[in-house]
């Protein structure tokens, strides 16, 4: 069964289940779900073209659905604003490394497209890297090199920020290597220090941060999987997973070059990600995240519920929240969103025990209007 007639099948149940098309809405519009030849497919990230088209990239495994397993860039197109969706084509192949996966899309703001993604080759060396489309994704660049470094440096999917000063921020967590071993996962050290790497040339040349920072905790997370937005009055809030029970937050005054020490912030959590961006022509926060608050039913170490929450003060607090997900045996995590003119489109792994968490990709349309608003 081909995805635009698993995109129409996922639309129609959400109908039937009290989605509507128009109007408040939160509908799913397509599951790419595992196979045989894909065991999982996950994290991605949206971009759309001049032509109005939507792209929309992610992590296509083959041989395996663990973290080092084989896996490439594949993409979908969609012409309907995400109802329905074409069948996958890769975009960036594995090579010789491990696997390519973990992708951010953004229109830069000299009209190319970048793509960000993650090379990782071993153990010990994991790098982000960037190409440039000047023929709205037709054809891509060779790949630039974003950290010159030797080491392991995990950037989530869509997590590249661009400023209005036209500046790029990447946060990048790193992973130091307890042995020297390139083949041994336990050579990979899970408690991460928080970077930031930015770039005044387009993605050209990048720039580390002079801030870089570690939990000041016991911990066996460390500050992972950082992300970043820009704020309405030019700050940046950047945040990382941790295992305290919270995303912990910093900020920047000065456009990512130095950063305020970790502190939690009142999204709750399991070690998982949390996603954030402002709301398109507005101060407003919307954060994707699960909910260990106790606001709702969840189960501990559990990345269920999937819930939206809304800040009018920065990020300082989260008072309206509203359940996307709350299937206790799911597994909802490292979601994008793409804004549109009355909704926002979130792509998320939606997994379960029973196929694997991290397995089948969703896409989900919520329109604003669906948003907690009081």
């Amino acid at each position: 069964m081909n995805l635009r007639v698993l995109a129409l099948l996922a639309f129609c149940l959400c109908l039937l289940h009290g989605g509507r098309a128009s109007g408040a809405e939160s509908s799913v519009l397509l599951d790419i779900e595992p196979t045989k030849d894909h065991p999982r497919n996950s994290e991605g990230s949206f971009a759309a073209l001049k032509s109005g088209r939507l792209i929309f990239y992610y992590s296509q495994f083959y041989g395996g659905d663990a973290d080092g397993s084989p896996c490439r860039i594949a993409g979908i197109e969609s012409s309907d604003g995400g109802r329905a969706w074409s069948e996958p084509r890769v975009i960036v192949n594995n090579t010789n490394d491990d696997n390519v996966m973990s992708v951010s899309l953004l229109r830069l703001k000299d009209g190319r497209l970048a793509l960000f993604y993650l090379e990782k080759k071993n153990w010990l060396d994991c790098r982000p890297y960037v190409r440039f489309s000047s023929d709205e994704s037709a054809t891509w660049s060779e790949p630039t090199l974003m950290v010159d470094a030797p080491g392991f440096f995990v950037m989530n999917n869509d997590r590249v920020a661009q400023l209005e000063s036209g500046r790029l921020v990447a946060p990048v967590a790193f992973h130091r290597s307890k042995t020297s071993d390139p083949n041994s996962g336990k050579s990979f050290d899970p408690r991460a220090i928080a970077l930031w790497y930015y770039s005044d040339d387009a993605g050209q040349t990048w720039k580390e941060a002079a801030t870089w920072w570690a939990i000041a905790v016991r911990s066996g997370s460390g500050l992972q999987e950082p992300g970043v937005v820009e704020l309405a009055d030019g700050r940046l809030l950047s945040w990382a997973r941790t295992d305290q029970g919270a995303q912990f937050g910093f900020l920047s005054a000065d456009a990512g070059k130095t950063w305020t020490a970790p502190a939690p912030t009142e999204l709750q959590s399991p070690t998982s990600p949390a996603s954030i961006q402002r709301l398109p022509n507005s101060s407003r926060l919307l954060a994707i995240f699960n909910d260990h608050s106790g606001r709702f039913p969840f189960a501990r170490g559990k990345r269920t519920p999937l819930v939206a929450a809304i800040s009018d003060d920065d990020g300082k607090t989260w008072p309206l929240r509203k359940i996307i997900e709350d299937d206790p045996s799911g597994w909802f995590c490292y979601t994008a969103m793409h804004f549109t003119n009355d909704a926002v489109l979130l792509a998320y792994c939606a997994g379960d025990a029973k196929i694997g968490g991290l397995n089948r990709l969703r896409i989900r349309r919520i329109s604003l209007d669906w948003l907690p608003a009081q």
